[in-house]
């Protein structure tokens, strides 16, 4: 994604506690077993099993899941779009 930090985007994984539901390499206490597992993310054909898995659709679902999927599981935890960008990033280098 141009213009986005991975870094800062793995940073922001803790700020924004993904890691209560996901399990998401190099995120410190990133254990969590609600969500799927973030391992190798960048691999997966679709988010949420429905909407393909492209950096900008993935920004997306950060900063608004139930704009793209009513009724998702995944909450809105008021992801600014340039930290959503940023941690979309970050789990597109999960490979």
């Amino acid at each position: 994604m141009a213009g986005a930090d991975p870094e800062r985007g793995r940073r922001l994984m803790s700020h924004y506690q993904c890691g209560s539901c996901h399990v998401i390499p190099e995120v410190q206490a990133a254990d969590g077993r609600v969500g799927p597992s973030l391992e190798r993310y960048a691999r997966r054909s679709y988010i949420a099993g429905n909407l393909p898995n492209a950096p900008d659709t993935l920004a997306r679902w950060i900063e608004a899941p139930s704009s793209l999927l009513p009724g998702t599981a995944m909450p809105d935890m008021g992801a600014s779009t340039p930290d959503a960008r940023d941690m979309a990033a970050y789990l597109m280098t999960l490979r």
